[in-house]
Formats: C-alpha cells, structure tokens, sequence
C-alpha cells in the first residue's frame, strides 16, 4: 500500500487490474471519497478533484469533513491475558492495566 499526501490529507493508493488503473481512496473522512488515475500525475490531479468536491458537499450539508477521533485506543486480548493479569494483582481492575509481551513476561504501566 502506498500512501499520497494533500495538504493535510493522505489517500491510500492501490493498482486495480481490472481497470488498469490506480484507485486512491482519501483517508480519515466522515463519508467515502475516492478517486482513479493511469499515472502519478493524474492521480494527484484527481485527488485535488475529488477533495475539493467532498468539501464543498460537506460545507453545503454542514457536515465535518473529518473524523473525530476520541483518543481511545481498544486492545483485545485473550483470556489468558486477562487470566494472568488478574493472577497477578487481583485487587486491581483489569482496565488500568496495559501489557506488552515480552516472552513469557508482562509489564504493566498504571493508570
């Protein structure tokens, strides 16, 4: 996967052989937005297009472009995981607890 930058946008770009062509599809957006070129050059005009309508139809329906993000970040992980964990310190809540493997051990940072 290949990765086109627009101001501050990026667009991930993939060959399509059926078509022959390079689709592009801009990343991080409240709906879809995508777009075809045969060259470099020709995609990053597309993508210049496409962008710019996706704006405007935003701008028109008051909607944000853009996704927001809440920070959060979801692991899952296995029972066993959690199994150990809990072994571990039992009167701690599993969700304080951030684990990184490192073989058979677990380092836990609190919250």
């Amino acid at each position: 996967m290949n990765i086109m930058m627009l101001d501050n946008y990026s667009a991930k770009i993939e060959y399509d052989p059926e078509l022959d062509q390079f689709r592009g599809e801009i990343l991080g957006l409240n709906g879809g937005a995508d777009f075809y070129g045969r060259s470099p050059q020709e995609l990053r005009k597309e993508f210049k297009k496409s962008l710019k309508v996706y704006l405007e139809v935003c701008k028109e329906k008051e909607i944000p472009p853009t996704k927001n993000f809440s920070g959060k970040f979801n692991l899952r992980v296995s029972k066993l995981s959690i199994t150990l964990r809990v072994v571990h310190d039992p009167y701690r809540s599993v969700n304080i607890f951030q684990i990184t493997p490192l073989g058979s051990q677990f380092i836990h940072i609190y919250a």
